[in-house]
């Protein structure tokens, strides 16, 4: 399982479009905007693929331990492997792009303010087999290295 962190407009919808979605299937609370329990729609569509023997790339902000704790222990459950794929906060950055998005994608500023004050960088110690940091090259791309063991 897959699970990406960061700021709404910090490039993880596109990385995931790009690196994942070929041989994953991608959950994202994105898709299910007016469903009454979005938490429970997720975890029902995480647990249905991990048991289908499939993986997973969950694309939500995941800003810290308690949304991508339940994420991790299903992950478990069903003898999965959990990487995390974390993308700095580059809060101006993230304001640019989402700017630049149509406007049914848009998120209101504020919204990125409060994810921020959230978010918090994974830490091996959280669950995550592996731990990768993500950032945009500034070539279009992405730069995707190994986080260091913390300590």
């Amino acid at each position: 399982m897959a699970i990406l962190i960061g700021l709404q407009g910090s490039g993880k919808s596109t990385f995931c479009r790009r690196t994942l979605a070929a041989d994953h299937v991608v959950v994202s609370k994105d898709a299910f905007r007016h469903a009454r329990n979005r938490q429970r729609r997720q975890m029902d569509l995480v647990n249905g693929a991990l048991a289908a023997g499939k993986s997973v790339a969950v694309d939500n902000t995941n800003p810290s331990p308690r949304e991508w704790q339940p994420l991790i222990e299903a992950a478990r459950a069903h003898g999965a492997v959990t990487v995390g794929y974390w993308f700095p906060p580059d809060l101006p950055g993230a304001l640019e792009r989402n700017a630049a998005r149509e406007e049914r994608a848009r998120v209101p500023d504020v919204g990125l303010y409060a994810t921020l004050k959230r978010l918090q960088r994974p830490r091996g110690a959280d669950g995550f087999d592996r731990l990768y940091e993500v950032r945009i090259d500034g070539r279009g791309g992405f730069r995707v290295e190994p986080m260091p063991p913390e300590g």
